[in-house]
């Protein structure tokens, strides 16, 4: 009996194991797998055909034996990495003479900063700031001059740019000066150490653009489509303008389409909003979300429309992260909407997977063939089974007669 129940485990095994790949539509053969671990850098063209979150992913293996292996794997994005440290400092005394304010810190600490935030009880200013640093409080020297802060709080924008960036600089001693006729009301100060690593970005082909002016919502509209649905997760937007200017701006992507008798209707969805500055270096970073028809909408409130020279969409490299156990030929499988993300022990032990891993490249890509599936036939549609039905009720009838004609003759 045991072995029975033994058999009957591993042929359901073996059979759901061998109808996996059969689930999913595309695979291309994984090509130079000689290691235990791989990494393979996903290209564009995959991306069409995932769902959004990469789910449907698997790397299913056939081994000499014509076993069927699953690979465990974890994908990454290669973004970038930001390592914020407050520096403690002491506010010495704050000044001012007919060239503005001063305020004066004290850093114990051996560290460098890079970045004061500064944060104003004022909600409407622009004003030009200035750093110095010093080892003893009597020679000054400039670290940034002429950096320009701002604020604009109205019923159409809400906007604050009050972060002071500069290279990295290591003083006790550090003045800032406010150039301003109007007393700064300093809240807050905070002196930070800011090291960022940046991650590794992958700009996409745009196939068309388009800049509109809405005159009656006083807006310019950029409708952007890319050469097919990507994961993006910036766009940076080039504006030729020498002159200030503070925008709200939008970025929309298309959820879905309707066609009627007007023509086609999309549905858009907001990825993020901001204010497009001239202070600024004007990147919109968001959420990696899957995209191919992206719209821009800038609000000019009065202002004359801006020039705008171009725009680039991009998006992270994500790379795969692969475990294989057994020699076999493995493929890249995928396509499949009701797939769920697979749970590998290897997602809870990242740390232990070896900084140097050697690549592995895709082969051409491959439709997985599905047999057709036979129609059942209705059980009146069985020529056998519509027969046997009407033989039995013959036989009902011929019985039930039989028993009249019997009790009419011993009546």
């Amino acid at each position: 009996m045991k072995t029975r129940i033994c058999i009957y485990l591993f042929l359901f095994v073996c059979t759901n194991s061998f109808a996996q790949a059969k689930d999913y539509d595309y695979q291309r053969e994984l090509i130079g797998v000689t290691d235990q671990w791989h990494k393979l850098d996903l290209p564009n063209d995959l991306f069409a055909k995932l769902s959004t979150d990469l789910s449907d992913i698997r790397i299913l293996g056939i081994s000499a034996n014509k076993d069927t292996l699953e690979a465990p794997y974890l994908i990454q994005a290669s973004k970038e990495t930001i390592k914020t440290k407050h520096v403690d400092f002491k506010l010495l005394n704050s000044t001012h003479n007919k060239n503005g304010y001063y305020y004066s810190f004290k850093v114990p600490t051996a560290d460098a900063i890079n970045q004061i935030q500064l944060d104003f009880k004022q909600d409407n200013f622009d004003w030009a700031v200035s750093l110095q640093g010093s080892q003893n409080q009597k020679d000054w020297y400039t670290i940034i001059e002429d950096y320009r802060i701002l604020s604009i709080s109205n019923q159409h924008t809400d906007y604050k740019h009050t972060q002071v960036n500069f290279p990295a600089a290591n003083f006790p001693y550090f003045r800032l000066h406010v150039a301003s006729n109007e007393k700064p009301e300093l809240q807050k100060a905070n002196l930070l150490r800011k090291e960022v690593v940046n991650g590794k970005l992958r700009n996409y082909q745009i196939k068309k653009q388009e800049i509109n002016q809405n005159k009656k919502r006083k807006t310019s509209e950029i409708d952007i489509d890319l050469e097919a649905p990507v994961l993006i997760s910036s766009l940076t937007i080039k504006i030729d303008e020498s002159f200030d200017y503070y925008r709200p701006i939008s970025i929309r992507y298309v959820t879905d389409s309707v066609k009627t008798e007007k023509g086609w209707k999309y549905n858009y969805r907001t990825i993020t909003s901001g204010t497009l500055s001239s202070l600024e270096k004007n990147v919109f970073k968001f959420k990696s979300i899957k995209a191919q028809h992206l719209k821009v909408i800038i609000s000019n409130q009065d202002n004359q429309a801006l020039k705008i020279s171009g725009v680039e969409v991009s998006g992270y490299i994500w790379q795969l992260l692969a475990r294989f156990k057994e020699p076999a030929s493995y493929f890249l499988t995928y396509g499949n909407k009701h797939s769920r993300k697979p749970n590998y022990d290897i997602a809870r032990f990242s740390n232990k997977i070896p900084k140097e891993i050697a690549g592995i490249t895709l082969g051409k890509e491959q439709v997985i063939k599905k047999k057709a599936k036979t129609p059942k036939e209705g059980l009146f549609m069985n020529k056998t089974w519509l027969w046997g039905i009407i033989g039995l009720m013959i036989l009902l009838l011929a019985w039930f007669t039989l028993k009249m004609m019997k009790k009419t003759e011993e009546s």
